[in-house]
């Protein structure tokens, strides 16, 4: 993994055409480079080009790249450039280079197929150069080919263009600004605040954007959700290149700007095509056979890798099948402070079934001062707070280890949530749940069954089952901020309630919560995290896959679990599901790390959420009566309460930014 920049200026037929060092100057590369330099600390480069397009207009273009060695430790610098390909009749035959984050996990077998199409390589076994050869080959058809986490941006001299590409899932997160409305440069950039800088650099200072359908999407999930090919980011002229959606920059007429380039929503199949009898849908017979393949790709590496393990069917199975192939395995864990919590004993038990040397490391990180770091940068107020624990375990690893084997993905892929059980409760009783009164006055304890069919009754009132992911529901945004309501979720009639909410959570859920956490957590400590179940094989045969043959008989997770009893004792494989959290509530109450500390300084500073820079008026009565609440255990505020402590240390950062003294 690594961090890309870029920008791309373009000078129209008749206007003075500065010298590059000028048109793109290398101030405006050394603040992208800093920006993005947590995320590569083994090497550095630049690059740069003119071009001329057939209308006369001139077009700079300049990269950035910080290195993250994995593969190909003594050959794979970038950017990475290639002057001519074997086929000089072919249109992107002259020079090409690439900066790319992540990896290809096929890149052997596309580097043979390409080498018998003619390609010659010159390094040894880089998949950064698969990239290049790729794309003189199949062009925009390449993210077809590949599989892999990334987010890449190809520059082509003969189109004097960049095309930019997100993996399937969204693994690795691509950003791009563009100076509307001149129209006359645009920058990419691995992170929010990268991008934000650079705005300052050009000369436009960094807003906030909160238009009212995004911001409150953003503050009622805490995280950003899918829309469309050029997603919505809080910050003014930022947007986020989406999965399944390339772009594509090019100068046309004198003007440039990111736009769709050859989308494909075909990448990800629709539920309807849901059908046991395809020779693509996953069974007992194939499951174990497929994602051995995915965890072998995986463990390709030329540095240390290990697998973290939590105790969890996912991690575990991932574990088990990591000690296999490679024998010697090294696994991961964090214990948590309070037992409810803490799955290290679990992890314990079966790291010592597998056989593997295993780590389990102390919660000691610095909670009030690491969650400031880290959506500081981020750049979003993301709201979950297992980003903590995670940046903590990727931390300790990092000592050990340059890659490290996740389960993410298992629940999305093979239907192991509880919510789940609760879309199919949705869809069968909506009109019954929608005349319930509401509940939110048992919302004591987050886990409770009570607070379970408030939330259920609540879901059924105001979205479907996107609202069991909320942190504020609209009832509550609207006494926030008076956010306008949103439109309930509506149920497709090709597909069933879980096929709908499995889709929902892997278009949504998965790229805006869990691999953001990951990226940002693992990042920060330059370690690569790598998810088999992720695989494109996987998620496109999971997504063809009826829920009945994920979940046989209803049981969650339960074609994985088959698999699991093949190497796990059964009280392992039937214990419930914890999940990857941490007591956020509890430690706003005992100031545990400092966290009630920050909480109430920030909360109740002068103005945390200061309205010229946010665009919107917060209503702090509201919060107040939410913090008295929690503090006297009268309700249980505890993701409300950190959502709105990353919002203010968001709000201060961007506050900082926009040059803005704070009183």
């Amino acid at each position: 993994m690594c961090g890309i920049a870029g920008i791309l200026r373009v000078h129209p037929l008749g206007s003075e055409v500065p010298p590059p060092d000028v048109a793109i100057p290398e101030s405006w590369l050394d603040v992208l480079d800093e920006s993005i330099k947590h995320r590569g600390p083994d090497g550095q480069g630049r690059f740069r080009d003119r071009a001329t397009r057939p209308d006369g207009s001139v077009v700079d273009v300049a990269f950035v790249h910080r290195r993250l060695a994995i593969i190909d430790l003594a050959c794979g610098q970038q950017p990475m450039v290639s002057e001519r390909g074997p086929y000089p009749e072919k249109p992107r035959n002259g020079r090409v280079a690439v900066v790319f984050n992540g990896c290809i996990y096929n890149h052997r077998e596309l580097r043979k197929e390409l080498q018998s199409a003619g390609h010659k390589f010159v390094t040894d076994h880089s998949d950064t150069e698969v990239l290049i050869h790729g794309w003189r080959e199949w062009g925009l058809e390449i993210h077809r080919h590949l599989d892999g986490m990334y987010a890449f941006s190809i520059w082509d001299h003969a189109s004097a263009g960049i095309y930019s590409a997100v993996d399937l899932v969204g693994e690795k997160p691509l950003y791009t600004f563009s100076d509307w409305p001149r129209h006359t440069l645009c920058a990419f950039a691995s992170t929010i605040p990268a991008l934000a800088r650079f705005q300052r650099a050009f000369g436009i200072t960094p807003r906030a954007d909160t238009h009212p359908m995004g911001f409150s999407d953003l503050l009622a999930y805490g995280f950003l959700s899918d829309d469309g090919s050029l997603g919505y980011t809080p910050i003014e002229l930022v947007r986020r290149v989406s999965p399944r959606s390339p772009i594509g920059i090019f100068a046309t007429r004198g003007s440039v700007r990111p736009e769709p380039c050859n989308p494909d929503p075909a990448r990800l199949p629709a539920f309807s095509v849901r059908n046991s009898e395809s020779p693509e849908a996953i069974n007992a017979g194939n499951v174990e056979d497929i994602l051995n393949r995915a965890v072998e790709s995986r463990l390709r590496s030329d540095v240390p890798t290990g697998c973290f393990l939590s105790g969890g069917i996912d991690s575990s199975l991932m574990s088990i099948l990591a000690k296999k192939l490679i024998g010697e395995l090294q696994t991961f864990c964090v214990r948590m402070p309070r037992l409810e919590y803490d799955e290290s004993p679990i992890a314990g038990l079966v790291a010592k079934h597998i056989g593997s040397v295993h780590q389990t490391l102390d919660c000691h990180g610095d909670p009030s001062g690491d969650v400031i770091q880290l959506i500081r940068q981020l750049g979003l107020p993301f709201g979950d707070s297992s980003l903590l624990p995670t940046h903590w375990v990727s931390r300790a690893a990092r000592d050990a280890i340059g890659v490290a084997i996740s389960g993410d993905g298992g629940d999305e892929l093979f239907g192991g949530y509880e919510r789940y059980r609760a879309a199919q409760l949705l869809q069968r009783f909506a009109s019954f749940l929608r005349m319930v009164p509401s509940m939110t006055r048992y919302r004591r304890r987050e886990k409770s069954r009570m607070t379970r069919i408030g939330r259920l009754v609540q879901a059924a009132k105001e979205g479907g089952y996107p609202a069991l992911l909320m942190i504020f529901p609209p009832s509550e945004l609207r006494q926030l901020a008076s956010f306008p309501g949103r439109k309930p979720w509506e149920d497709d009639p090709r597909g069933d309630s879980v096929s709908q909410a499995m889709r929902f959570d892997i278009l949504n859920y998965l790229p805006g919560d869990l691999l953001t956490k990951v990226d940002t957590a693992s990042m920060a400590v330059a370690l690569e995290v790598r998810a088999p179940f992720l695989a494109t094989e996987i998620v496109r045969r999971s997504m063809m896959t009826p829920v009945s043959a994920l979940m046989p008989h209803g049981e969650r997770k339960g074609l994985l679990k088959a698999v699991a009893r093949k190497y796990l004792p059964d009280e392992i494989v039937d214990r419930p599901k914890m999940g990857f959290s941490i007591p956020i509530g509890e430690w706003f109450r005992t100031d545990y790390g400092g966290m009630k500390q920050l909480l109430l300084d920030t909360l109740n500073s002068a103005d945390p959420f200061p309205e010229d820079i946010l665009g919107i008026r917060i209503n702090r009565t509201f919060i107040a009566r939410m913090v008295e609440d929690h503090m006297d255990r009268r309700r249980d505020h505890s993701q409300r309460l950190y959502m709105l402590l990353v919002l203010a240390i968001w709000s201060d950062w961007l506050r900082g930014l926009s040059g803005t003294i704070r009183n």
